[in-house]
């Protein structure tokens, strides 16, 4: 399953550094103009600039991750980087390299880096200057996956899974707080279990916070969660954030 989701974030790199970044990462490929560029602007600002290395930092998480953890602490991670310091379209890059480079395509990695005129002091993309002499620091978790690591696929799940199907208490509906992200950028955590459905919780975001349940769509990894759709269906877990977004003007239904 790790090898599909590397494909996948392979296929965002392409995506990100052929628009984002404007198409210079495609130029710097076909001529050496861009990297001889990225290296004058390198010594004017004085720093010193390695090639990117192979070598990836290894890290053991505080508690043992699912694949579907990392993927959402990553995306925290790249939603509310920029907000603090630094520039856009540079985060976007290191984004894009970062994904690359842990697919083992340092060729395209290296490519992203020279277009986006970015300085690695040290060889990796841990510590690195923009141009104009910003910093950028990214953490472990976001260029290598954690060494306890676990597998969705794992034997616990099947067993999970049994369960469920012998209508045994499983572990997984035990209550705990869910992350609800709502689109005016504030964050609510609701009580939920994993036999919820999203109905149920619409319902109570709607008692805590005020919300018309006919105002509010939720949404997944990208995909529209329907009100039958339970937790367990959508692999939602006690980590994971879902994003809220509340309509202004609510629908309006024709006697």
């Amino acid at each position: 399953m790790w090898q599909a989701n590397c494909r996948r974030m392979h296929n965002l790199a392409d995506w990100i550094s052929g628009t984002v970044m404007g198409g210079c990462v495609g130029r710097s490929r076909m001529d050496g103009q861009g990297s001889a560029r990225s290296s004058t602007r390198s010594k004017k600002r004085g720093g010193r600039n390695e090639p990117l290395k192979k070598e990836r930092p290894k890290w053991k998480s505080e508690y043992p991750m699912t694949e579907g953890q990392l993927r959402s602490k990553r995306d925290e991670f790249w939603d509310t980087a920029p907000a603090f310091d630094g520039r856009k379209e540079i985060w976007d890059a290191l984004r894009a390299a970062a994904l690359a480079a842990e697919c083992n395509d340092l060729e395209l990695a290296q490519a992203i880096v020279d277009g986006a005129c970015i300085t690695l002091p040290h060889g990796s993309l841990t510590e690195s200057y923009d141009e104009l002499g910003n910093r950028y620091q990214l953490p472990a978790y976001t260029l290598a996956p954690p060494v306890n690591l676990i597998s969705e696929t794992s034997s616990e799940c099947k067993v999970s899974d049994s369960t469920q199907k012998q209508a045994q208490p499983p572990p997984c509906r035990q209550e705990f707080q869910l992350r609800v992200r709502l689109s005016s950028g504030k964050d609510v955590r609701l009580t939920a279990s994993m036999a919820d459905s999203i109905a149920e919780l619409k319902k109570q975001l709607e008692e805590q916070e005020e919300i018309d349940v006919a105002r509010q769509r939720w949404f997944f990894s990208g995909k529209l969660l329907t009100d039958k759709t339970r937790l367990q269906d959508a692999k939602i877990q006690k980590d994971f954030v879902v994003q809220v977004i509340v309509n202004t003007n609510p629908p309006v239904i024709a006697n």
